[in-house]
């Protein structure tokens, strides 16, 4: 059945999306247009004129590449500018640039933790957070989603076996639920049982929070966080790139001895130029920010108010529940038809029996666009048999 399904979700017009042109929230495939409602460019500044110059300016200056790994010569002056004016706007001592969000996490975890430590991990992480806590050798805790009393019971039994350092790494947001985690809570547990907090804020960088600072600024807890790593990829402009920010002593140990840095080529001029810029336009603006938050609420009560079962919350990512992997893929392939783009999740990405449309709102979306995309999603979901 697994089989069946993917050869069908390759069929007609999902394999011609492999040719897929546009610019942002709008997709086209040959002469058809498409509304994207899958795209992680959540500010949409994927396509930024202000972010094209910014990065044809660095590549005029420094080149398309930057030639090293920063252990060599790959190291220059727009890269030590970018991390500087990110650990600023996050409120942190330090920064470090990886090639990518996934580079970033695998590098902290497996830097820091070794025999005799542990490591937290909330169930839902992130699959970059997991393969970083399996190149550790530190003794691994996992505890039950977003639940602060097996936390606590995980915290008290690594207390008890006297292990040595104790690292409480979440995501800032979960892919897939677009749940936010509690990261007030866990500071308090963290202080409790003496552990540094890690979280991967890549879905929360840029657009939650007062200022789009990340989670930590929505929770209260700027300035609290030991380690935030994230990526250039999503908000911040859509590129690539990663980064890991914290404790000054702990970048720096990180400079040192974290070999995805170490070993990988600089992040490329072009895309360190656009990040300054998007940083800069962040920090002198709310307003790509508040359209986002503003059209993240109309369409969660809109698509609620047409029967749709969704996972509750504030973030843009949109779960809609269809539970069933055949209807959900059958779902997406109706909405591609009626002109709307976005992609059924089902095992072993998600549990089985926990199909579902992940559906993500970006700044870029107009108001009609988002009404149309509701009247979409309530003719197929009727059609297909997710709307009785």
């Amino acid at each position: 059945m697994e089989d069946e399904l993917r050869s069908r979700r390759e069929s007609g017009l999902h394999r011609r999306l492999r040719r897929v042109t546009g610019r942002g929230v709008r997709l086209r495939i040959g002469e058809r247009e498409l509304l994207s409602f899958a795209s992680n460019d959540y500010l949409d500044l994927a396509h930024d004129p202000r972010l094209a110059q910014a990065a044809a300016r660095a590549a005029k200056k420094f080149g398309t590449g930057a030639g090293a790994s920063p252990l060599i010569c790959g190291y220059r002056t727009p890269q030590r500018k970018l991390e500087r004016e990110l650990a600023e706007w996050l409120h942190c001592e330090s920064s470090l640039v990886f090639s990518s969000g996934f580079a970033a996490n695998l590098a902290v975890i497996a830097a820091l933790a070794g025999r005799e430590d542990a490591i937290f991990s909330d169930e839902l992480n992130h699959a970059s957070v997991i393969d970083g806590i399996r190149l550790s050798k530190a003794k691994r805790f996992r505890y039950k989603h977003n639940d602060m009393a097996d936390l606590e019971r995980c915290l008290r039994e690594a207390a008890e076996a006297g292990l040595r350092f104790k690292l409480v790494f979440t995501d800032g947001v979960f892919s897939m639920d677009g749940t936010i985690a509690q990261l007030d809570r866990i500071r308090d547990l963290c202080d409790r049982y003496d552990a540094l907090l890690g979280i991967d804020d890549c879905h929360a960088t840029g657009i939650l929070g007062a200022k789009g600072r990340g989670t930590h600024e929505l929770r209260g807890v700027l300035g609290k966080v030991d380690l935030i790593t994230g990526t250039l990829g999503k908000a911040l402009g859509g590129a690539s790139g990663g980064f890991t920010s914290g404790r000054k002593e702990v970048i720096e140990l990180l400079r040192q001895r974290s070999r995805p840095y170490l070993f990988s080529n600089s992040v490329a001029p072009p895309i360190v130029g656009a990040s300054i810029a998007v940083l800069d336009l962040l920090e002198s603006s709310t307003e790509l920010r508040d359209k986002l938050e503003s059209n993240t609420q109309y369409f969660r009560k809109s698509i609620a108010a047409a029967g749709f079962d969704i996972k509750p919350g504030e973030h843009p990512i949109v779960p809609i529940m269809v539970y069933d992997a055949e209807k959900a893929s059958l779902f997406a392939a109706r909405l591609l038809e009626l002109g709307v783009y976005v992609v059924g999740f089902f095992y072993p990405v998600v549990p089985k029996g926990q199909a579902r449309i992940r559906v993500q709102i970006s700044a870029g979306h107009s108001l009609a666009q988002l009404e149309g995309a509701v009247a979409a999603f309530s003719r197929a979901g009727r059609e297909v048999g997710v709307l009785k």
